[in-house]
């Protein structure tokens, strides 16, 4: 299918990649703006059920897995670009994991006002404390922490209205969008993958240049327009992350 124009500009993020992880700090050390302008968009890969999903739809999931060679290239390049960076990561290791556990969390936050307290906290918890996101257990912490229901959240993975609603249109828009990884940026026409071309989208997104951008409806967690740098100043770097979000329930390049 081919891939749809998107009217903002859109960040795909995930929660398995140090390379999204790696972009979201990026965002929000470096182009707290742009983080504040864009659409967040959630991205994981489906377990057999939701690719099932999908494909009752007519779509497919955009990714291929990753090569051994790919991987090991991938543990230097992410050990370079966190040094540069004064990133201490934690290597995290996956024990048979199932990505909608700590990605369809996220959907509950939201609607708690917490959508991006839950991305800084998960981040956190994956590349800089190690711990296993995929393990029930340490999402129900998470959502302890943050104040949201502890077994609601750890049984999200199970939960049928979460899959068949806005996961499902969360897969399905990423297909739409041609996001064949993750960070992935889209403005307008215009598509960019990988930590290596953020740069390139920021100064798309500051210039307004992206073919067909435009604004479109904020979610309820963004800063309104025309915020003053006094009221930018009093919000922490996840309060942007909010961002913009065409519908709450629409939130997710190297790996």
């Amino acid at each position: 299918m081919a891939a749809k124009r998107s009217k903002v500009p859109r960040f795909y993020f995930n929660f398995r990649s140090p390379y999204s992880w790696i972009a979201y700090r990026d965002l929000m050390d470096r182009y707290p703006d742009v983080a504040q302008a864009v659409e967040w968009h959630l991205w994981w890969e489906p377990d057999a059920d939701g690719e099932r999903r999908m494909a009752e739809h007519g779509h497919h999931f955009p990714y291929s897995a990753m090569s051994r060679e790919k991987h090991l290239y991938i543990l230097q390049d992410v050990r370079r670009l966190t040094t540069d960076r004064g990133l201490a990561v934690s290597w995290p290791v996956d024990h048979d994991p199932v990505w909608e556990v700590p990605h369809l969390p996220y959907f509950l936050a939201l609607d708690a006002g917490l959508g991006p307290a839950w991305i800084e906290r998960v981040y956190r918890a994956r590349w800089q404390e190690g711990r296993d996101i995929c393990d029930r257990s340490t999402i129900a912490d998470i959502a302890g922490e943050l104040g949201l229901p502890a077994e609601r959240a750890a049984a999200a993975a199970d939960d049928e209205e979460l899959r068949a609603g806005r996961g499902l249109q969360a897969l399905l828009a990423l297909s739409d969008a041609g996001a064949f990884g993750v960070p992935f940026f889209t403005h307008g026409y215009d598509k960019f993958w990988g930590v290596d071309r953020l740069a390139a989208f920021v100064a798309s997104v500051r210039s307004g240049a992206g073919s067909g951008s435009g604004s479109g409806a904020r979610s309820r967690d963004t800063p309104p327009a025309g915020a003053s740098d006094a009221d930018v100043a009093e919000l922490s770097d996840a309060d942007f992350a909010a961002a913009r979000s065409a519908d709450p329930g629409h939130a997710g390049g190297c790996g």
